[in-house]
């Protein structure tokens, strides 16, 4: 279930929180929703689920309008940190409750995850810390199975062992069972390894949207010699650059072909790539809209 979204825009009074916003979520992927604090994350996902309507523009889940669609939203789920349960119920009552209303629920997955994340079924959601709040939305999220899942920042309140085992369980669910997941996060370094798809958020705009592979390879690390890595650097638009003594580390976007490549060995040059936090650091830093535009993506 793919997700197009046309000239989006959402205002709160005075305060634009998506302007004219455009992109596509490819059906059976892993999406990655990625964006600091504020650039508008969470208003796309609640509009995309139809938590929230837009100002203006359009969206289309599975080729249809989401607002008042009961049926398309049998299958659509988001799962947001603050969770969507009811207090009064424990929580093996809210999972059967979920299993009620959504079609593709795994009771097998939810029984699995509460075990994962050592969930008391008969506790009730007020109980629970803010970690374990965390870890019973992902239950319901997984076990949910909807087409279009997505979790936006649920893993936020978990520790570090308990995240890692969100994505693992993530991962093996999605092999076992594919769907459309999206996954908002700044997280990047820790998720960066599950997804297929990213769509970049910076001040309500969509910087850029691209699949991973592709943009994993749109950036170079280079080290050596300073004069070498200037020469180097030369014509081509550098996102960081850092020297310590006589060498010198540059970030440029640049896609090297065989040739290059062995050129800039041998002048005494180390290539690497870029890890997706770097590019996203660099990318969404003050002034570096055009590194984004040399991309092809902004919006």
């Amino acid at each position: 279930m793919g997700v197009e979204v046309r000239d989006l825009t959402v205002r709160y009074g005075r305060k634009t929180a998506l302007d004219a916003v455009s992109l596509s979520i490819p059906a059976g992927s892993i999406t990655g929703l990625l964006g600091r604090n504020g650039s508008g994350k969470t208003t796309l996902a609640s509009v995309v689920a139809a938590y929230r309507r837009s100002t203006s523009g359009s969206v289309l889940v599975g080729g249809q309008q989401p607002w008042e669609n009961a049926e398309l939203l049998s299958r659509v789920a988001l799962v947001r940190e603050s969770g969507d349960v009811v207090d009064t119920d424990t929580l093996r009552t809210n999972l059967r409750f979920t299993e009620q209303s959504r079609p593709q629920f795994s009771r097998e997955v939810a029984e699995r995850l509460m075990d994962v994340f050592d969930l008391d079924p008969s506790m009730k959601p007020p109980k629970l810390s803010r970690g374990q709040k965390s870890a019973f939305g992902i239950v319901l999220g997984l076990a949910s199975r909807a087409e279009l899942t997505i979790l936006d920042e649920v893993h936020l309140g978990l520790d570090a062992p308990s995240r890692y085992a969100f994505y693992d369980a993530l991962l093996e669910d999605y092999i076992a069972h594919p769907r459309t997941i999206v996954l908002s996060s700044h997280l990047i370094g820790e998720v960066e390894r599950l997804l297929e798809h990213v769509v970049v958020l910076d001040r309500s705009r969509v910087l850029l949207a691209q699949d991973a592979d592709a943009l994993r390879t749109r950036g170079v690390a280079v080290t050596g010699p300073v004069r070498e890595v200037d020469r180097f650097v030369v014509g081509r638009t550098v996102l960081g650059r850092q020297q310590l003594g006589g060498t010198a580390q540059a970030t440029v976007l640049a896609t090297l072909d065989d040739g290059e490549a062995a050129g800039a060995r041998a002048a005494g040059l180390e290539l690497g790539p870029v890890p997706l936090q770097d590019l996203f650091v660099h990318l969404t830093a003050d002034g570096a809209t055009e590194a984004a535009a040399e991309m092809g993506r902004v919006r």
